[in-house]
């Protein structure tokens, strides 16, 4: 999504929190403390997180060749709605050991049935919950450093508000659209205007994700389900409207032209052009 769960980011934040002798103790260290009724507080009570040096999150080490990733490349195995269940407060974030980097939410909702290992979507992101504390309504979330390049997270500061969802269960209303929670980019706020009391908002984006935008489409901006309105080919841009219920339910209106919004394309239109790319029509034709 930080570590984040399965995610074009990449799907590095559902790798397993258990690889090591070292991390396996760990995760039982976590055990121990969720099960004692002397430890409720447990967030509470760890030292403040170190500021990053961010320079450091974009240092790529050497490793060993891989294929090139694909946009159309998703696994899906969380999904969202799109529809913001709350807004969350950033409380801290930072290295809380050695290349591990840390953000720390205040929440309330997200929390009623939470677990270690699920699924909540941070800003459209699908990021895991590595520890939580329901006395003091705070959870946590790993980063990793390509989470950090691929989205607008890194843009977030103590008292950052932000948007907050729980992965689908099988009993959800399907109010929104299918979210993955796998970023797929970001874009620019170019421009902010209200109308009545709606807000006309318009995104800049590169011309590798506009290719999947079109008017009256879904797309997520910051994980919210939105409805394209136009799409502006020659700007590289699309807009859209949020009604006044929606400005007091999402982060974007409290955002500044020129401020960065993590983006999901419709995923349908990622599977067409897979179909047509891959030569599906032209084998269904000539059959």
């Amino acid at each position: 999504m930080a570590l984040s769960c399965p995610s074009t980011l990449p799907y590095s934040h559902h790798r397993k929190i258990s690889t090591t002798t070292a991390k396996t103790a760990s995760i039982s260290a976590i055990s121990v403390k969720l099960s004692s009724p002397q430890n409720h507080s447990k967030l509470a009570h760890h030292s403040s997180l170190k500021q990053p040096p961010l320079s450091s999150i974009f240092i790529k080490h050497p490793e060993k060749p891989r294929p090139p990733r694909s946009i159309t490349n998703n696994t899906i195995k969380s999904l969202f709605t799109g529809i913001v269940e709350e807004m969350g407060t950033v409380k801290q974030l930072g290295f809380d050991k050695d290349n591990s980097f840390t953000m720390k939410i205040k929440a309330t909702t997200v929390l009623e049935d939470v677990h270690l290992g699920d699924s909540i979507s941070v800003n459209g992101t699908c990021l895991t919950v590595t520890e939580f504390d329901t006395a003091s309504s705070e959870f946590s979330v790993g980063l990793s450093p390509e989470t950090l390049r691929k989205t607008s997270l890194i843009e977030l500061e103590t008292g950052s508000l932000v948007n907050l969802e729980r992965a689908l269960s099988p009993s959800t209303r399907m109010g929104g659209h299918f979210v993955q929670g796998h970023v797929d980019g970001t874009g620019v706020i170019a421009d902010m205007t209200p109308e009545g009391d709606s807000l006309w908002v318009k995104v800049k984006v590169s011309r590798e994700l506009l290719k999947y935008i079109v008017p009256k489409g879904f797309i997520a901006v910051d994980g919210a389900s939105l409805t394209v309105v136009d799409v502006f080919d020659e700007e590289l841009s699309f807009n859209f409207m949020l009604v006044a219920y929606t400005q007091q339910n999402v982060v974007i209106p409290l955002k500044k032209v020129g401020q960065k919004v993590n983006l999901e394309v419709d995923i349908l239109g990622k599977y067409v052009e897979r179909l047509l790319s891959s030569g599906f029509v032209d084998s269904i034709k000539s059959s």
